[in-house]
Formats: C-alpha cells, structure tokens, sequence
C-alpha cells in the first residue's frame, strides 16, 4: 500500500482525522486538498471558529480562557453552564427534534473532550467570543450559553494551525489534488483514490480513505435540484470548492444518502457580498442582528417574527427565508437605541440613513407607501411585556399585527436610523451520508463499506431544518476524531498504537470545581 491512511478535504474535519490518524498509529497519513496552498482550507477559513460544548463547571472553561476573570470581572459568576441536557435540547428545538439520536448524542458526549483533545493534540489556542457572542448590559458582559469560545483568530487562526500540527506530525499533505473516483478491491472495500494532480491522473492506494471534503453548497446544479430554484443563484459565503464531489463519489459506491439533502446553513449577509468567499472578508458579510430591529421585504411588508428566539438559533434558517422574498432580500432596519448591540460586523458596509422613518425609507428601494404603512403599524403595536433586556428572552412583544415580534419590541422612534439590505448566503449543505458511531459510511445495503470513513459537511442526520451556531465546527472535530482512530485502527489491523488524549485528569478536577492546568501531550 502507498499510504495507511487518505484524508480527502482540508477543512477542520479533513485536518482532525489526519491528526487523529497519525496519533492512532497510522504511520503514512495523506492529506488530499482540492484547493491550491493559498486557498486552502474550505469552508474553516471562513468561520468565525465557535465551538459548542459542554461543560458543567465553570472551571472547565480555565484550560481555554484562563484570564477571563482578570478581563472580564464577574465572568465566573455570569457564564451560564452548558450541561448535556441543555446542548441536547437546544439541537433539537432548532432540528425539530429530527437529529439524529446516536450521532447527537456522541457528539454531545465527545464535546468537550474533543475541544480539550483540539488544544493539547492540535495545539490550537481558545478566546471568548466577545465580539459575536458578548452582550453589554450597563458595565457587564453577559454571555449565552453554550457557545461562547472560539479559536484565536477565527477560521483562518484555526486553519493554520491545523495545517502546522499536520506539518509537524510527518502528515504528507498534497495541493491542487482534485480525488475523481474512490479505487475499491475485489472485495468491494475501499483501498484508495483516483487523483487528479501535477502528475496528471494516479490511483493512490490506502489501508482506509477518510472523506471529509465538504457538501454540495458551490454547486448550482445540486443546488436548485435538492433546495430548490431560489438557490441557484444565492452567494457562496465560504469555499468555492465545494462541490460534491465526496458525495457523488461516495454513493456511486453505494453510500447511503442520509439526513435533510433538502436543507442547509444559510446566512443573512450584505446584498453587495461577493459570489464566493473572499478570503481577506472571511465571515465580515454576516448581518446577525436582525432580533433588535426589523426586517422588510422590498413589498414594504414585515415577513418573519424577528426575535423568537436568540440569532445563535435562527440566522442559519432566516438565511434561507430571505432568499424566499421577492428578489431574494429584505431590509434590516434599526434605530439609535440599539445600534451598540449590533455586532461589529456591520462596519463593514455602509448602511443607509437618515435623521427620519421617512428620511430612511426615501433611500430604500421598495414599496415605500406600504413600507411607512408597515412600520406605523409596529411602532404602535411595541411595548407590551418586558422591560427590554438584550441579554435575555425579554418577552418585550409586539400585540395586534402579524407577524408579531416575540421580544425586545421596541418602538423604532429614535434616529438616527438606519439599513442595510441583505439576502441570503448559502454555508454548507446537511444532505450527507449515514455514519455508524465509529464514523463508518454504511451502504445502501444497511452494513458498512469496509475501508471508507466520513467527517464534517458529509455527515448526514445532525441538522434539519436549522443550526445551532458553533455546532458544525464541533460535528468536524468530533467525527473527524473519531474516523481518524477507526482508520488508523484498520489501517493497523485492528490495533491503534497510538495513544488518544482522553483528557482524564481535566475531567476529574472539573468534577471538584478546581482549575486544571494544560497537560503537555508526548508524542509516540
């Protein structure tokens, strides 16, 4: 054989098997990479890297952001805990209760072991999310529960540090190597990849082949045949490689299709965004929000209860929707008294505004009789319940019109005001593949495809229907794990001789309410 194991992709979930491959035993671990060495990196590059686990003490959290305290004063006492019971209900509050039970579970459970396996093995560095995630109310951040740490700089601190441990773990890593086809023995097991590259086409042999190469979001023809025709022309906000390939490939192999093909992650981004990912913008296009203001289609009508929920877990479906407006966008409009709450993100682009509702509307491109008409009608329908806490579900609604607006339903009454026009932005796709707990890829026959393993966007029954932010990059991490180990075990004959962070001692003194200081990991 010329490798024990192939990883195919280069994203968070690519790089996490590799890892977990070679640290298992895996002498020989390729790393196959669509994309040219500047681009690489697929949609991670482009995440703002939140990472949702659990943890049921706030010490835990010490090992990643051990002067949180020191920055932000009152932080141990303010950070809500994150136990399984309440990682599971909110996937499936936002999946309505269609996730996976087995893969949901073991992702939950493998969470936080996995995020503390990510900084001694990976040896990635953690932060607060303060700018994403913090909400300033008076002197005080109040932070939401669940996701609230993610990698130092982003997406593009997590891909490169990624791409460094694969470099100094031995991990062979190739450029521009477009995988066509899986190469199968007489036996039907996956021993292989047909590869396109600088030495033209190639059968890559490998004990096991790993495929975390991404969904189907570049593509414009799965596109509108699985989402339907309002996708077809909707922005790509990361990769522009991503296109399938590892699920055509895999289930002309007999892959079982699996999960929601007809749904995906879609962002509400700035309608001046460009077609694909720009990788110097990263995640800058997002406008999430939207809960504090109101949304208008260009029909000068209201269409969505803004503020039903937190945006951690409705941008990823609003995205979709707005697509599903006339024209494919909507306005965002706000007022002075939140514009402190709006995210930095929105300093990017230049809204409109006016000292006037009328002012602003003036500059809209819409129906701006009914527009006026409309925002008449939700100023005189604000107020009810409360008072207005951004921090909370405040319960502030608005009574008498439809949609109503659930909470923080303030009057828009305060210039200056302002708008941005958005649409939606295409992430990635949940159509995937079933996996078994070892992140083994079953057939179609029910029984799995001996030597094939799958990580990341490929992985089906997670999220129907919407997303929990800062649980993909988990999903990549954990499975990606996970198929590293059961690769290289394969790869080995049944043994990993490697030996697998299991991060005991961090668990035991979590357990006890005490700080744990970072273990260094020998390396085999």
């Amino acid at each position: 054989m010329d490798y024990d194991v192939i990883v195919v992709g280069g994203g968070n979930a690519a790089c996490a098997a590799a890892v977990s491959a070679r640290e298992n035993g895996a002498k020989k671990v390729l790393l196959l990479e669509k994309a040219p060495k500047a681009q690489r990196g697929g949609n991670t590059h482009f995440s703002g890297a939140i990472f949702r686990f659990v943890f049921d003490h706030v010490d835990q959290l010490d090992r990643f952001v051990p002067d949180a305290e020191e920055e932000y004063p009152g932080f141990r006492s303010g950070v809500p805990v994150y136990p399984h019971a309440a990682f599971t209900e909110d996937l499936m509050r936002v999946t309505e209760g269609k996730t996976d039970p087995e893969l949901s579970k073991l992702m939950i459970d493998e969470s936080y072991d996995t995020t503390c396996w990510m900084q001694d093995v990976g040896k990635h560095h953690f932060e607060l999310a303060k700018s994403v995630m913090g909400i300033k109310v008076g002197d005080k951040i109040k932070w939401p529960r669940g996701a609230i740490i993610r990698t130092v700089h982003e997406g593009v601190g997590l891909s490169k540090q990624w791409f460094k441990t694969c470099e100094d773990m031995g991990i062979e890593i190739r450029y521009e190597a477009h995988v066509l086809d899986l190469a199968m023995d007489g036996q039907g097991a996956v021993r292989g990849v047909k590869v396109r590259g600088e030495k033209g086409l190639q059968t890559l042999k490998a004990r096991a082949v790993i495929l975390g190469s991404g969904g189907f979001e570049t593509n414009p023809a799965w596109r509108t045949h699985f989402l339907g025709q309002e996708w077809g022309h909707a922005k790509v906000r990361g990769s522009n490689f991503n296109y399938g390939d590892g699920l055509r490939m895999a289930i002309e192999a007999g892959a079982m299709p699996w999960g929601h093909w007809g749904g995906c992650h879609a962002t509400p981004i700035v309608t001046d965004a460009p077609d694909y990912g720009r990788r110097d913008l990263t995640d800058k296009t997002n406008r999430l929000s939207y809960p504090y203001g109101v949304m208008i289609n260009v029909e000068g009508k209201r269409w969505i209860d803004e503020a039903v929920d937190f945006q951690a877990f409705t941008y990823a479906k609003y995205g979709g929707l707005i697509l599903k407006q006339p024209k494919g966008m909507v306005y965002q409009i706000f007022d002075a008294k939140t514009m402190h709450l709006l995210e930095p993100r929105y300093s990017s682009s230049e809204p409109f505004r006016s000292d006037t509702l009328e002012g602003l509307v003036k500059q809209l491109k819409l129906d701006q009789a009914q527009a006026m008409q409309t925002l008449k009608k939700y100023n005189a329908a604000c107020g009810h319940g409360g008072p207005f806490n951004a921090a909370v579900l405040d319960g502030l609604h608005t009574e008498g019109i439809t949609p109503p607006k659930s909470n923080w339903a303030q009057k828009l009454d305060t210039p200056p005001y302002v708008s941005w026009p958005v649409t939606g932005g295409i992430t990635f796709t949940f159509g995937g593949l079933k996996i078994d707990k070892d992140a083994r890829v079953i057939s179609t026959g029910w029984k799995p495809i001996p030597g094939l393993y799958t990580c990341g966007e490929m992985v089906g029954g997670l999220f129907h229907y919407n997303y929990a932010l800062g649980t993909g990059l988990m999903s990549g991490a954990v499975f990606g794990r996970i198929a590293g180990k059961s690769a290289a075990k394969e790869a080995m004959g049944g043994k990993t001789q490697g030996k697998t962070v299991k991060n005991a001692a961090a668990k035991k003194a979590a357990a006890k309410k005490t700080p744990t200081k970072k273990k260094a990991v020998k390396k085999k």
